[in-house]
């Protein structure tokens, strides 16, 4: 299936960049080299862009037109938010700051439920990684349902980071883990992020190390794991529960 964020050929390109359009990738041929080309790669590294240089197939397989010169960016359908709407929120609303973060969430269905799930649980911003997951792409936003005209979604360089400088600001993090603790067991309550993994892989473990502990969903079925959209929005109104119980 083609991707309908996708900009093709050097002109259309560098107007994306000039407009101001938010890129999330550029896929450059590996050897195109030439002052056009350079131009644009001068824009995509002042905008921290990130840049695949690829073979002259990969690119003619990912045209739509066959008239891409060598260069396709990956546009974002939606723009991101920065870190400080998701405590502008927060105060707002008069609560303390819920946060999901998610590690390298790949399919965009998944992270548009999950965006949907965040708004509807009361959280307070969705946080994503730069690399090596799926970024506000249209099929992302139609899965979202509305949700990110009212949800933060933040794209951040280094989740490990991401989650000290969350700290230093007040909040703790739960992990998603299935050899954590059961989550009915702790306090979910207070200035909390979660923290969700990969469809495959789960949570990595550097981003994982990080976490304040590791929580886990009561599981009585025969396979070992849910969907991380699905786990996302049990853990989530499990926090919305423990907060009412609170009030």
């Amino acid at each position: 299936m083609k991707n309908e964020g996708y900009i093709e050929g050097r002109n259309a390109v560098m107007e994306a960049f000039r407009s101001g359009r938010v890129i999330d990738k550029l896929f450059v041929q590996k050897d195109a080299r030439d002052g056009s080309m350079n131009s644009i790669l001068r824009e995509a590294k002042k905008r921290d862009v990130i840049i695949k240089y690829v073979e002259k197939t990969r690119l003619d397989e990912m045209s739509e037109t066959g008239k891409h010169q060598g260069v396709i960016a990956n546009a974002a359908a939606y723009e991101y938010s920065e870190l400080e709407d998701i405590f502008a929120l927060a105060e707002e609303k008069g609560e303390p700051p819920f946060v999901m973060i998610l590690d390298e969430i790949e399919d965009p269905h998944n992270l548009g439920a999950i965006i949907r799930t965040a708004n509807l649980a009361g959280a307070h911003g969705v946080i994503i990684p730069k690399n090596r997951a799926v970024g506000l792409t249209a099929t992302v936003v139609k899965a979202s349902a509305g949700a990110l005209n009212y949800t933060p979604v933040v794209k951040v360089t280094n989740i490990s980071k991401t989650i000290e400088e969350l700290k230093e600001r007040g909040l703790w993090f739960a992990c998603a883990a299935m050899d954590g603790e059961v989550m009915y067991d702790q306090n979910l309550t207070g200035p909390i992020g979660l923290v969700i993994g990969n469809e495959g892989n789960g949570v990595s473990r550097l981003v994982r190390e990080k976490c304040d502990f590791q929580t886990a969903i009561p599981m009585k079925g025969d396979i070992d794991s849910l969907n991380a959209s699905v786990a996302a929005g049990v853990l989530a109104f499990e926090v919305v529960r423990q907060r009412m119980s609170k009030k």
